[in-house]
């Protein structure tokens, strides 16, 4: 470990997962479709409620971040919230289309999300210049059958689960600094969430924000573009490869200095 450190040498990089590295909404949507195949509601709207489901998601981490309570593991999470809003008056005409093993199996469709189309070639080449590791409220199994669905080539699988909470509890983001040996301020979270980039930045991590078309919709523009003036992020960027630049720049700085 160095002696000492520039506040932009990032010797690590921490990643959001849902939505951040990989495609949530789209993969949910579409199978949501297919198991209503050959039913009575073929063409219901199952991007609201793949919406919806992910809404309740946010919620309920949250309250586990802020109180400790609530489900365990994100698929505890997702089986309970997917049996509530079967029950709820907007779906409850969905609750007979589907039996127990097919809501197991839509559960277990968050294990199966696919990259964005930058993901898996930015991540080999940061994995050349950084430890890249997951740090997402996603159980580890799920994380981990993730990894092998997508072709994600993590060095590290860090979940919430291993530090009994979830983010943005701030011991999530230093419990992942402990295990990786690190200085904090070498070590960077990923994430297209500004309240994630936030809370890390809050924890001393440096924070990149990366732009999703699904991600943080409700969240006004003018916050984001603003981030690194608010001292919400360190630096936003377009995609993956913002990142393997910013990397990449940081190198030619140090060997100049050197």
């Amino acid at each position: 470990m160095p002696a000492s450190s520039s506040p932009h040498n990032i010797q690590a990089l921490l990643f959001d997962v849902f939505g951040t590295v990989v495609d949530w909404h789209g993969h949910i949507s579409s199978e949501l479709s297919e198991k209503a195949r050959g039913s009575q509601y073929p063409d219901e709207d199952w991007s609201t409620f793949a919406t919806e489901w992910r809404a309740g998601y946010k919620r309920l981490t949250k309250l586990g971040a802020e109180t400790g309570n609530g489900p365990k593991t994100v698929d505890e999470m997702h089986q309970i919230l997917l049996d509530e809003m079967l029950e709820s008056p907007r779906w409850s005409h969905l609750r007979n289309i589907w039996n127990a093993s097919d809501r197991r199996h839509l559960v277990l469709a968050w294990h199966r999300l696919p990259p964005w189309h930058d993901s898996v070639p930015a991540l080999n080449a940061l994995k050349q210049r950084a430890i890249i590791a997951t740090l997402s409220n996603g159980n580890t199994r799920l994380l981990i059958d993730m990894a092998k669905n997508a072709n994600l080539p993590w060095d590290a699988v860090f979940s919430s689960q291993l530090f009994d909470s979830y983010k943005p509890n701030p011991k999530v983001y230093q419990g992942a600094v402990n295990l990786l040996d690190l200085p904090t301020e070498n070590v960077a979270l990923v994430a297209a969430h500004i309240y994630d980039c936030a809370a890390a930045k809050a924890a001393g991590l440096q924070a990149i924000y990366v732009r999703r078309p699904t991600e943080d919709h409700s969240v006004d523009s003018y916050i984001i573009n603003n981030a690194v003036q608010s001292g919400q992020a360190d630096y936003i960027v377009d995609d993956f490869w913002g990142i393997v630049s910013l990397l990449t720049e940081n190198e030619a700085t140090q060997s100049y200095t050197t």
